[in-house]
């Protein structure tokens, strides 16, 4: 038996999922442009589905653009917003998503951006007041992780909204690790963003919702469609099943935080208590239900993930981790942890 613990890589498509979209890739396979019934029955399952994600977001349906995931959805809102603005500052962190960082470089590179990193503390967490200090008066946007995909600390998303609105600079919420995990409505985020295989959607299905009072300035230009935020022929069948997978992920949210919260904490007491020198990385408290982060001093990472699958434990490393000793007392944190269900 092989246990899977990379869900914050991807996730497998769900059956409820695969079910909603089906109908869309046979038997509704018209273009949503096109006039006629096949085509108008495609139209109205994507409007169906935006107003959906519209509904567990806390927007407006006109907001929610449907595109291939999280890496489109971060450039978008990035170089959309700012480029739009007219502005010419952008403030973010030096711990976001690569797609971030990037974004940031390229217009500070090609369009004279002056990106700003507000720092972060120890546990990863920037605070209103650091957030607050990096803000000028030609700020066009703050980018920020809800959730670090690395190791999982999670931000005070409404206190750093209310700073930035307060100067009157719209903020950006990259959402990807936390939907499912975190509420995603009434954040104060004016642009949030969302990719379906981290919540049980197919790979090449995301969000990225931006309220639409905000000036954006399009990546893909053609056709107009997506209210002419995103040009090209939409995918009928993945907006269906992210929105699905959203919905889903959204009803159970609740409860499915607690619960593996509680198997998240036993999992990091277990490995905290068998490996020396082990040492939790992220916030203690504010981390995301399915993360845990360790650091190994000493040891390699590559060759404890190894070791873990071949014990049937997959995993994923962000940088280094360790020895056969280490694989075999994580491997006991697992299997102690999973025999409590």
């Amino acid at each position: 038996m092989t246990l899977y613990l990379d869900n914050a890589a991807t996730t497998p498509v769900r059956p409820e999922v695969l079910e909603a979209m089906a109908p869309y890739l046979t038997r509704f396979f018209g273009n949503p442009s096109s006039h006629h019934e096949v085509g108008e029955a495609a139209a109205s399952a994507l409007d169906d589905a935006r107003a959906r994600v519209a509904a567990v977001l806390g927007m407006r349906a006109g907001d929610v653009i449907f595109t291939s995931g999280g890496t489109e959805s971060n450039n978008a809102a990035i170089k959309g917003i700012v480029l739009g603005s007219g502005k010419r500052h952008l403030v973010t962190t030096g711990i976001e998503h690569e797609s971030v960082i990037a974004s940031a470089d390229y217009l500070a590179r090609l369009h004279g951006v002056e990106v700003t990193h507000a720092p972060v503390d120890g546990t990863g967490t920037l605070t209103p007041a650091a957030l607050a200090d990096a803000l000028r008066d030609d700020t066009a946007l703050v980018s920020v992780g809800y959730a670090n995909n690395e190791v999982g600390t999670v931000q005070d998303a409404a206190a750093l909204a209310a700073v930035a609105r307060a100067r009157g600079v719209p903020m950006h919420l990259d959402a990807v690790q936390a939907a499912g995990w975190l509420p995603l409505a009434g954040t104060g985020a004016d642009a949030l963003t969302v990719a379906g295989h981290k919540i049980g959607a197919p790979k090449g299905t995301g969000i990225l919702a931006v309220r639409g009072r905000l000036p954006f300035e399009p990546l893909l230009h053609g056709g107009g469609q997506e209210r002419g935020r995103r040009s090209g022929t939409p995918d009928v069948a993945g907006a269906v099943a992210v929105a699905r997978a959203l919905e889903l992920a959204e009803a159970e949210r609740s409860e499915g935080a607690a619960r593996v919260s509680a198997l998240r904490d036993a999992f990091i007491a277990r490995v905290l208590t068998l490996v020396p020198g082990a040492r939790l990385t992220g916030h203690p408290e504010r981390r995301l239900p399915g993360t845990a982060s360790f650091v190994f001093p000493g040891t390699n990472g590559e060759t404890v993930l190894l070791e873990l699958e071949r014990r049937g434990v997959v995993s994923s490393s962000g940088s280094t981790t360790s020895l056969e000793p280490v694989a075999d007392a994580v491997a006991a944190a697992v299997s102690t942890v999973g025999s409590r269900g």
